[in-house]
């Protein structure tokens, strides 16, 4: 049920693997809360886990179709559809794109991972443009030889503006082209450059009820122009990105660039992505030595996950037992960076000792310092968790967390999100995130979940040991259930995480149900969801998880944690929309892990109980019927407080006493 555990990839697969998940990280790099970039409203990742029967799966917005049978290639690049440039296109018919309900109508930014064999006078690769009298909507294209960009808008004297870029795109090779319009001007982006704006348009962008929305074609007065080359990863944003935002995009996946060069040898086309993923590796002579020191994954009541990493490939052991003498042994094969070794068949609830040892062929050999953990109660055994999220890029603070938490001997940690500031940069992992953990992580397993800053990285699916497929699953502690949901992908009525959740609700029968995602559904945050402080209208709340609020009432959901907010919020108990003292959901929000703080609105919502601006981390104390909740900051001073009771015939929560 763990994936990539004790497994080995070729080269081939390992550089493809990366490869995507590097375009999606660039691509979300635009959602990244910090540099205030926008929210994707559709997301197309264009490999074989996404294209299935004929069908493209969007990781957001709708899902299309497409027209003739897909084949999805391995190039010296990852993977990519092939468009053939004969009948071959992606056409959409959910309402995001008929009649255009959904798609940005004041800003827009489209980013797009894109190569083209046969330039057209008028080609297409992605949009709804209606040509005519009247033309309306917008394209993102290509002629003969250049990248374009057309466009018509309100204010636009019923005419398209057509930019045109300046490089001039060779057959096979990608390229990473990004629009952005902020309702008053037009720009175009090749491989992180400017290379053409204009001014013309201005206002909402007008949209056809007529022309569809696809990708892959154009058509243009009778006659349709067909894409003829591939297509990797496509991205749709309800903001206008910024010249920095995009130049860090094309810096941040600049291996494109320099593997295009070297299209003609797939093997040093894998090279070079190999060696700029993992800068930090080590030569042949450099002494072996660990970089990530172990530390625990997905404990359960019979299982624990030891991983850790060393600067070369060696053969890892696990040295554990009862006793600090840890005479038992796990191992797995030569050849490893990271280690990931399961030990089974052990005692519910009983404290163990373990060491890890990696060695190398030559027999030389380093062993870790002698650590403990505790197995995974049983359902009638009281346990505590700690809650510690958005740790991201201050090592000081979520250190000093780390060990405020340890000391209160937690079962185990709960992570909703943005355990680092950039996903894909290696050394935010190494230094800071698993360096400043340690404390805590060495002794109690974590159990993460995904956030935005994350950036759906490799290293991130490198290092975590869960169950498949990794960005959603569900675990069991004790009496209670958890849930983890990625908000960062599709969440809506009918999408697979939603389906998932919904079913493992339903089946559950646990005392106490409790989810976790990063995004908030209530949040009375002073900007990210309207800005308080110069408007009214705000969302109070991130829109995409609000859709998961009716199956947490549905099937009594508990308590939901988040993070995504750098402060402290927590609600009442909300029902239909409504703050109620029994049988509601609690959100609660614990964004203040080490991320710049942020400050609530001047606005007290109805669903907001207690607010604090400030670094800190929670425990929950589990016993039978009973919750206990305590926040501390970073003084380790406790500042909020609850309790539940439930009855254990009808289910249903009050507040204690």
């Amino acid at each position: 049920m763990l994936n990539r555990m004790l497994k080995r990839k070729t080269m081939f697969s390992i550089v493809r693997y990366y490869f995507v998940l590097v375009v999606m990280s660039g691509l979300f790099a635009l959602n990244s809360k910090a540099d205030n970039g926008p929210d994707p409203v559709a997301y197309w990742n264009f490999s074989s886990k996404d294209v299935k029967a004929g069908q493209l799966i969007s990781r957001l917005g709708p899902d299309g179709k497409f027209s003739q049978r897909s084949s999805i290639v391995d190039t010296a690049y990852g993977q990519a559809a092939v468009f053939s440039g004969k009948g071959q296109y992606i056409r959409f018919t959910e309402k995001f794109v008929e009649p255009h309900q959904k798609l940005p109508r004041k800003n827009l930014t489209v980013a797009a991972w894109v190569s083209v064999d046969k330039g057209e006078s008028d080609g297409g690769i992605i949009g709804a443009l209606s040509d005519g009298v009247s033309p309306k909507g917008w394209l993102l294209g290509y002629d003969e030889e250049v990248f374009t960009f057309s466009m018509a808008s309100v204010d636009g004297a019923e005419k398209v503006t057509c930019l045109k870029g300046k490089t001039k795109f060779q057959k096979g090779q990608f390229y990473h082209v990004v629009v952005s319009y902020d309702g008053l001007v037009i720009s175009l982006y090749v491989d992180g450059k400017l290379e053409a704006t204009s001014d013309v348009q201005s206002g909402d962008i007008l949209y056809s009820e007529s022309a569809p929305f696809e990708i892959g074609r154009h058509k243009d007065s009778g006659r349709v122009y067909w894409l003829d080359g591939k297509v990797q990863a496509i991205s749709i944003y309800g903001l206008a990105a910024k010249a920095k935002w995009v130049s860090q995009i094309f810096t941040h996946q600049e291996s494109h660039a320099i593997g295009r060069h070297h299209a003609d040898s797939h093997e040093h086309a894998h090279e070079t992505h190999h060696s700029l993923s993992y800068q930090d590796k080590a030569v042949a002579s450099d002494p072996l030595k660990v970089i990530v020191a172990p530390f625990l994954q997905y404990g359960t009541t019979d299982s624990m996950i030891i991983v850790w990493r060393t600067n070369q490939k060696s053969k890892g052991t696990v040295h554990w037992g009862p006793t600090s003498e840890c005479k038992n042994k796990s191992k797995v094969s030569n050849g490893l960076e990271i280690h990931q070794i399961r030990l089974n068949k052990l005692e519910a609830n009983t404290q163990y000792f373990y060491r890890a040892e990696s060695k190398l062929g030559n027999g030389k050999s380093i062993l870790s310092e002698v650590k403990t953990f505790q197995t995974a109660v049983e359902k009638g055994t009281p346990f505590a968790f700690a809650v510690i999220s958005d740790t991201q890029g201050n090592p000081k603070v979520s250190g000093t967390l780390a060990k405020y938490a340890w000391a209160q001997r937690p079962n185990f940690l709960l992570i909703p999100g943005d355990l680092v500031s950039t996903g894909s940069v290696h050394k935010q992992w190494v230094d800071q995130y698993f360096k400043s953990m340690e404390p805590l992580i060495s002794r109690v397993p974590f159990f993460p979940q995904l956030g935005n800053h994350e950036r759906n990285a490799k290293h991130y699916f490198d290092y975590m040991a869960l169950p498949d497929p990794e960005y959603y699953y569900k675990f069991t502690y004790g009496n209670t259930d958890f849930f983890m949901i990625d908000t960062n992908r599709k969440v809506h009525k009918g999408s697979e995480q939603y389906q998932w959740l919904e079913k493992e609700l339903k089946k559950s029968k646990a005392t106490w149900k409790i989810v976790s995602h990063h995004h908030p559904p209530y949040s009375s945050d002073e900007n990210d969801y309207g800005n308080l402080w110069k408007t009214n209208k705000s969302t109070r709340g991130y829109v995409r998880t609000k859709a998961l609020i009716p199956l947490y009432e549905k099937y009594k959901v508990d308590i939901v944690w988040t993070g995504h907010i750098h402060s402290y919020e927590r609600t009442w108990p909300i029902l239909k929309g409504k703050a109620v003292n029994n049988n509601g959901v609690r959100y609660l929000i614990t964004g203040g892990g080490g991320g710049g703080l942020e400050t609530p609105g001047p606005y007290r919502p109805f669903f907001q109980n207690n607010v604090m601006r400030g670094h800190h981390y929670s425990m929950m104390y589990v016993n039978g019927n009973q919750i206990e909740f305590k926040a501390y900051d970073l003084e380790n001073k406790l500042f909020d407080t609850f309790k539940i009771e439930k009855n254990p015939k009808s289910g249903r929560s009050r507040n204690g006493r």
